[in-house]
């Protein structure tokens, strides 16, 4: 999974998730890419799912860019702690999507096995994606 080596600030404010993305926007490596359609917040466990999820799918064959970094830490309480006592500690990483950002790119393989992998990694991630052509 995919976490940051060290951060500036342990713990952060939440944001908001409206606007569309101003980088990121178009493909730069791959001839094939997912581009996020909604906005939304994709943590390292369904980044490394989708990534699989295309690895296994096209057997070794052509190059899979991951374009998007989980480097927001999302913090959580305990259960039955109750309220007051400060924010919690850090459970997990989260990156920050918002819509019109190319989320995987792939090249080497045909398009037809590109749109299907793409399919399969879509099916893992929280967010509305559409399938790009360089």
């Amino acid at each position: 999974m995919l976490i940051p080596k060290k951060l500036k600030h342990r713990k952060h404010h939440r944001g908001h998730t409206k606007g569309k993305a101003t980088a990121g926007n178009y493909l730069s490596f791959g001839a094939f890419g997912l581009r996020a359609l909604s906005n939304g917040w994709v943590t390292s466990r369904q980044i490394e799912a989708a990534r699989r999820a295309m690895t296994r799918y096209i057997q070794r064959g052509g190059k899979i860019w991951i374009r998007i970094f989980p480097d927001k830490p999302i913090t959580m309480k305990g259960n039955e702690i109750p309220m007051g006592g400060g924010k919690g500690a850090v459970d997990h990483f989260v990156s920050v999507v918002k819509k019109g950002r190319i989320l995987f790119e792939i090249d080497g393989v045909t398009e037809i096995q590109a749109r299907e992998a793409m399919r399969l990694a879509s099916h893992k991630l929280p967010v509305e994606t559409h399938f790009e052509i360089r």
